[in-house]
């Protein structure tokens, strides 16, 4: 008994141990204001669920005055919001800041698995002060909302820029410059990091534009919590007589975490995509020849349907997207040249194709040709983009199935 006392003495100490505080201490009335404050960058991994696979962060503020350890929090959202599901299909988001006490927050992600790892800052007393005032101010029920913006304004960017705040700019000056520009871009960094949920990860791929092509700096790539915590270790302060000095000053991970670190490298589908491409098409013609046999009639039907309607709904998405969303990453997709919403009136030839006296009408040699003459327009903007998209992989599975319909469709009639 003596010894179960003693373990689980020692387990609730080592619970408790990364957020434990020094006593609360009077502040010296020769110290500045802010002088007894310790100001921390909170960085999560990722965790198993698909909107945790980016991370997630917190500026925390130790007050050793008050012995209070206080995380602020920029990713709150509320599933009970009035039409929140419609608000988030259309981009009209809505989130707020939080301050809890740091050992909830840490008592959490330690439950989920999630690695927690600290950066103290090295702020002055008056840029501590700056900063917790600003945080309590935002924290305010009346200002805590904002608008969400997957890219620009989260819970990263929100973090990033009070900080740049209580540094006047220093932090902005250093992560935009021309040294910082990096070779990610706002696709990679998606498609990477949601990549064990792979059909996500290839339907947001394949919903983004161009806009979600061009190479970032630093301060647009520390959308990623991961990528701004990196960054901050690269940033150097100028003090009051112009000695420069790190803004980090020390690192430490608090909770190791049990779940598996996010892919480091960007997955390739290029050559995986043109073979399923190919012989997606291979198949439809194989079948289109073989028709004298029922379940070839059957087989050709339902790909050709399934096709068509893939091709026609996604297509449908793609444009709502860009019409009717502010979802700006998803603007000018040229991919809506792959997913015609045309291919939707080839639905009911398709359907007829399990017939055997199948004889598709002539307009749908006109509807395969025009679905395919818009899918040859992809990759030429690929050759000579106006505003380059990376869409090599979707052109190489998409076009030789478009191109094996046309075939099949305008040879039948």
């Amino acid at each position: 008994m003596r010894r179960t006392w003693l373990n689980l003495t020692a387990l609730l100490i080592a619970f408790v141990t990364p957020v434990r505080l020094p006593a609360a201490q009077p502040r010296r009335t020769d110290e500045p204001p802010g002088a007894t404050l310790q100001v921390s960058l909170l960085t999560f991994g990722p965790g198993r669920v698909y909107w945790e696979r980016f991370g997630h962060d917190a500026i925390l503020i130790r007050n050793l005055s008050s012995g209070t350890a206080i995380a602020y929090n920029y990713g709150v959202f509320d599933f009970s919001q009035r039409n929140f599901f419609l608000n988030f299909a259309r981009g009209h988001m809505v989130y707020r800041i939080s301050a809890d006490p740091a050992h909830a927050d840490l008592a959490m992600y330690r439950r989920e698995g999630r690695s927690v790892t600290e950066q103290r800052l090295n702020l002055s007393p008056a840029q501590r002060l700056s900063l917790e005032g600003y945080l309590e101010w935002n924290a305010l029920p009346w200002n805590s909302r904002y608008h969400y913006d997957y890219f620009t304004s989260n819970c990263a960017t929100r973090v990033r820029d009070a900080l740049n705040r209580a540094l006047k700019g220093q932090l902005a000056s250093q992560l935009t410059d021309q040294s910082a520009l990096t070779e990610r871009t706002y696709r990679a960094q998606v498609i990477r990091l949601m990549s064990p949920d792979l059909w996500l990860a290839l339907g947001m791929d394949l919903a983004l534009g161009p806009a979600a092509d061009r190479p970032l700096n630093l301060w647009q790539e520390s959308f990623i919590p991961m990528v701004l915590s990196r960054a901050l270790e690269h940033v150097e302060l100028r003090g009051r007589h112009g000695n420069r000095y790190p803004l980090v000053g020390d690192t430490r991970v608090i909770v190791a975490g049990r779940l598996p670190p996010p892919p480091t490298g960007d997955p390739h589908w290029l050559w995986a995509m043109l073979i399923v491409g190919i012989a997606s098409a291979a198949v439809l013609l194989t079948l289109d020849a073989a028709r004298d046999h029922p379940l070839a009639r059957i087989m050709f039907s339902s790909i050709g349907s399934a096709f068509s309607l893939l091709c026609g709904v996604g297509g449908m998405i793609l444009i709502a997207l860009w019409v009717w969303t502010q979802h700006w990453a998803t603007w000018g997709n040229q991919n809506i040249l792959l997913l015609n919403p045309a291919s939707l009136l080839l639905i009911p030839t398709w359907v007829n194709a399990a017939s055997t006296r199948w004889r598709p009408r002539a307009w749908t040699g006109t509807v395969s040709l025009f679905v395919a003459a818009c899918a040859t327009v992809a990759p030429i903007l690929h050759l000579f983009p106006i505003d380059e998209q990376n869409n090599l992989h979707w052109i190489t599975l998409i076009l030789p199935i478009h191109l094996a319909v046309l075939l099949i469709l305008v040879r039948a009639h």
